[in-house]
């Protein structure tokens, strides 16, 4: 994908050391890659000094030595706010590489501002879990100028093996709602499928088989079915966090018009799964609203 990249440019900078995060850092260091970083919790500091990268005291530090700079952030809200924080740090000519799931107008008003201060935005959502990432099997789905995008190419093959550039800024974050709203509803659909197994006295482990070998074949099923069946929910990726991403989907369905009403299932299916208490488990954890000791 990219060019040859001196000794200089092999430096990243991230803000945001979370699950994906810190899977980041940990592609980037085992590229040969210095990686300098900042997360407000002390101890995902810490995950980034073991990986090897350097963990600096606060965002301005990571922003003012970063030519290319990536967030990692919850929320666009946080992220506005941390632009607030680096603004008067990023250099001109500097690339914002923002990994961060969000609606894509506020993608859009991140290219607009940065644009102002002479700096490059790519939306570089990810298609994938934090163990994905660390594989290198997840996908980034990017968006941004062409430049800005070939200048930061080489960081995204370092992380990634595949990469897709969909077009101008915002279009990444589309495009990452329409991947998440397919991928989430093939998860629910293999939790109430493998529910529905064990209901007609079915052994799921060999459901699962049956399904993984036939047309209704997801990658969901390789990623979250086995842990479906061990009760395995120690997170990759948050079920609150996709909670997150459904109510922009709908949103974004309202925006432009579009009619989502198996998300309007799900955002209720997940809402419930939150209550529950089931928020900060892996994603996969969906399975135990359709489980009969649950839900009596």
């Amino acid at each position: 994908m990219g060019g040859t990249v001196s000794a200089a440019e092999r430096h990243a900078g991230i803000i945001g050391l979370g699950l994906v995060g810190a899977a980041l850092a940990e592609r980037l260091v085992e590229s040969g890659y210095r990686v300098t970083g900042y997360d407000v919790r002390e101890e995902q500091r810490g995950v980034l000094l073991r990986l090897g990268g350097e963990p600096l005291a606060n965002n301005a530090e990571v922003a003012r030595g970063a030519s290319r700079l990536i967030l990692s952030l919850p929320t666009s809200e946080i992220v506005a706010r941390v632009l607030d924080e680096i603004e008067r740090e990023l250099a001109p000519g500097a690339i914002v590489i923002d990994t961060t799931t969000g609606a894509p107008h506020d993608s859009a008003a991140c290219a607009a501002r940065l644009e102002g201060l002479g700096v490059d935005y790519v939306d570089a959502t990810i298609g994938g879990s934090s163990r994905q990432v660390r594989t290198g099997d997840a996908i980034f789905i990017c968006g941004g100028k062409e430049e800005a995008f070939r200048r930061c190419a080489d960081l995204l093959a370092a992380c990634s093996r595949t990469v897709f550039h969909v077009g101008p800024p915002a279009r990444g974050a589309a495009m990452k709602l329409v991947l998440n709203l397919v991928l989430g509803l093939n998860r629910a659909a293999l939790a109430e499928g493998l529910e529905f197994a064990r209901a007609c006295g079915i052994d799921p482990s060999l459901a699962l088989e049956v399904l993984k070998a036939g047309p209704a074949y997801s990658r969901a099923m390789d990623t979250k079915g086995q842990r479906m069946l061990s009760g395995d929910f120690e997170p990759e990726a948050r079920l609150s966090q996709h909670l997150k991403d459904v109510r922009l989907i709908l949103a974004e369905g309202e925006r432009v018009g579009a009619r989502l009403p198996f998300s309007e299932v799900h955002l209720r299916l997940l809402e419930e799964a939150e209550a529950a208490g089931l928020g900060h488990a892996d994603n996969s954890a969906i399975i135990k609203l359709f489980q009969k000791a649950f839900c009596r």
